[in-house]
């Protein structure tokens, strides 16, 4: 009998929890009916999304209270309130969990006053009548197991009215793939702007500077070359120098733009290339990668197999190298490890530092560049980095080898 009354009390905390819940479904009715009249005399039609907002939260606690009950979680797929208000509500009124959620609440509210009547008689007659004073517990004991299977009852009903329909799931994920894609575009676009500015400022501090010094050298030699040759030598050999620093400016902004060496040694020669002017002491592995050959073949890799696109292998070369020059930078580790990887899915970059770890994306470290470069491919960016190291900054780039 008492492990009868033990089960029975933990059923009768959760149906509390439901008692509970549905008083505060009782005190939201009177905030819908206040927006479903604002709503349709056009005054308080900007309360509608929140006031669908507020519902969701509220079914968001049913949710977490059966879960907890049943270790069973019910998911959730909604499409995201957001944008001018047209827009909200629009999806607030489109939505079919908007009225599976109203369904629920409606229902809620009277079950849950049943609830707290139907514990009351269940435990009077279960313990009361059978003699819990006078010691004599467990000629009816069958009233007490009730009690678990109204809170079972309670759990199965709001399951089947909270879990989503496959058509709110697939519209959620639509809505959330959307959302995440305007996201992607918009990093895409601000890394396409920030590098347009680096190449601008390369260009016009560096490049353009010695290529008019390169012409006022040339002029000045001009006019002396017939009443002073020497000083007109003096000035071609500035000039030269002048040309070749012009010539060398403009090689970096190119790799810059797309490394040559990536055409020339392929991603797996790039990195190597990457980590032996690094100053760190780094270890590059891959899998599954190939690497051109020398010769005329090497634009598909001197021999058999594939190389991922051009955009995927300059975006794991920016990521490796951001990733190595941080770590020369900030980590304090004299060691690093570089993993290239073909997927199924597509190619993996890791890169990985002994040092004292604590790297944040908000101190300039470049990992805000590594994934707006990742995500504008569609790629996936992890970061680890707890405090004393190490730092593993796993990216994943998708694409069809």
């Amino acid at each position: 009998m008492e492990e009868t009354v033990g089960r029975a009390f933990r059923a009768t905390i959760q149906l509390g929890k439901t008692v509970a819940l549905s008083f505060v479904t009782l005190l939201y009715l009177p905030v819908l009916v206040f927006t479903v009249i604002g709503t349709a005399v056009l005054l308080g039609a900007g309360a509608l999304p929140e006031t669908v907002l507020l519902q969701r939260r509220i079914a968001g606690v049913k949710r977490r209270m059966v879960a907890e009950a049943t270790g069973e979680p019910i998911d959730e797929a909604y499409p995201p309130i957001t944008g001018p208000l047209p827009a909200r509500l629009r999806t607030a009124l489109k939505d079919p969990g908007t009225y599976r959620d109203l369904s629920w609440l409606a229902l809620h509210a009277v079950f849950g006053w049943v609830v707290f009547v139907a514990l009351i008689v269940l435990w009077y007659f279960g313990l009361m009548v059978d003699g819990f004073w006078s010691g004599t517990l467990g000629r009816r004991p069958y009233v007490l197991p009730l009690i678990e299977r109204l809170a079972a009852f309670d759990a199965s009903w709001s399951r089947a009215l909270l879990a989503p329909s496959p058509e709110a799931r697939r519209a959620a994920e639509l809505s959330r793939r959307v959302e995440q894609l305007t996201e992607t575009r918009a990093g895409a676009v601000a890394a396409h702007g920030a590098e347009l500015r680096r190449i601008e400022r390369d260009l016009h501090d560096g490049t353009q500077a010695r290529l008019v010094a390169l012409s006022m050298r040339v002029g000045m030699a001009r006019r002396a070359y017939d009443s002073d040759p020497d000083l007109a030598r003096r000035l071609l050999d500035d000039a030269q120098d002048q040309a070749e620093e012009a010539l060398a400016e403009l090689r970096h902004v190119v790799r810059g733009i797309h490394p040559p060496i990536l055409t020339d040694r392929g991603l797996v020669g790039a990195v190597r290339a990457l980590a032996a002017g690094s100053g760190l002491a780094v270890t590059v592995t891959d899998e599954g990668l190939e690497t051109p050959a020398d010769g005329p073949d090497a634009s598909n890799g001197g021999r058999a197999g594939v190389r991922a696109p051009a955009a995927v292998e300059a975006a794991a070369y920016f990521v490796v190298a951001e990733a190595l020059t941080n770590a020369a930078k900030h980590s304090g580790s004299p060691v690093a490890a570089v993993r290239l990887a073909r997927t199924p899915r597509g190619l993996a970059v890791l890169v990985r530092d002994e040092g004292r770890g604590g790297a944040d994306e908000r101190g300039g470290s470049g990992l805000v560049g590594i994934r707006r470069r990742v995500a504008a491919l569609d790629g996936t960016v992890d970061v680890s980095s707890p405090t004393g190291g190490p730092t593993v900054i796993e990216v994943e780039l998708p694409c069809v080898w």
